[in-house]
């Protein structure tokens, strides 16, 4: 007699990883989308960050729309000012960051930030790597490594500083986004109303900044065509929407799971610099996807964290 498949068991399981997979897709793409357009000077770093939480934020609302969910966000219970403000510094601080940093020494650092930032959350939770476990962790970590440590530049303590709280704005953020989703929140509905709360605070910061003046004189804000167009891509597609996707795949993933995912980040967007940039494909790049990839399947496979008894 046949036995019964256990396929359907793995279904859950194989949804989280692919949800994951597309939100890692969506942040690298968003990275790329942010260094076009803020190191080639197409628009200010208060105007991307602007528009990209605006865009977000009218993104989410009309995809809302369409799936007639209005009512989950007029209940007060869609997104929270906590998350939004963190959302906010995150992406505030990002953007600035980039101005002062190379693309290599800033992912590392906020990378950095938000594995040692949801680390601590999830050691203090009482959440525990089996040795193999760690073993992915430091494989993955060590591709990291060997990725964007060779070649980068001594990057400037004004944009260290921005890129490391913006890393742990995007841990604590992710957190919470576990935290809404264990508690039965509509994960779309409450990215929009993260988004739609934070988009004031950077409209604040846009006018703070347009009524001063730059300490070296130069222009207050600027944004032509192709600067717009970045953000507005940016804000709609790779941000708004990659979170949703990102909010629907946290609750499933353990804080040291979801910590240890988010190394494929900077890799994913140094593949796309080799497709979009025609950046050359170096054989460093190779090894650390290899290591990379490896290490975090070691972590979301056999080396799940568990609570100690």
């Amino acid at each position: 007699m046949l036995s019964r498949s256990p396929t359907p068991a793995r279904h859950p399981a194989l949804a989280t990883l692919f949800l994951a997979a597309l939100a890692m897709l969506a942040f690298a793409a968003n990275s790329l989308l942010c260094r076009i357009a803020l190191r080639q000077g197409s628009i200010d770093p208060a105007s991307f960050g602007a528009i990209r939480l605006a865009a977000g934020a009218a993104a989410l609302l009309l995809v809302m729309r369409v799936m007639r969910v209005q009512s989950r966000a007029r209940s007060g219970k869609a997104g929270d000012w906590p998350a939004a403000a963190m959302l906010f510094l995150y992406v505030a601080c990002f953007s600035f960051a980039y101005l002062r940093l190379a693309a290599g020494s800033g992912a590392l650092i906020l990378f950095g930030m938000v594995q040692l930032t949801m680390f601590a959350a999830g050691l203090a939770a009482g959440e525990r790597f089996t040795a193999r476990g760690w073993l992915g962790l430091a494989l993955a970590a060590g591709g990291l490594v060997l990725l964007l440590l060779p070649g980068v530049a001594a990057p400037s303590l004004a944009g260290a500083a921005l890129m490391a709280v913006a890393g742990v704005a995007w841990g604590v953020y992710s957190l919470r986004g576990r935290q809404s989703g264990e508690q039965r929140t509509d994960p779309l509905a409450a990215t929009a109303g993260n988004f739609v709360r934070a988009t004031p605070l950077a409209l604040v910061l846009w006018i703070a900044l347009r009524l001063a003046s730059w300490p070296d004189g130069t222009a207050r804000g600027h944004a032509d065509a192709r600067g717009l167009a970045l953000a507005l891509a940016s804000g709609a597609l790779t941000s708004g929407l990659g979170y949703v996707v990102w909010y629907a795949a946290l609750p499933r993933l353990k804080a040291l799971q979801a910590a240890s995912v988010q190394l494929s980040v900077p890799l994913i967007a140094a593949l796309g610099g080799v497709l979009l940039l025609d950046e050359a494909f170096t054989a460093r790049l190779a090894l650390a996807a290899l290591a990379i990839l490896g290490g975090i399947g070691l972590v979301l496979g056999g080396g799940r964290p568990t609570r100690p008894s």
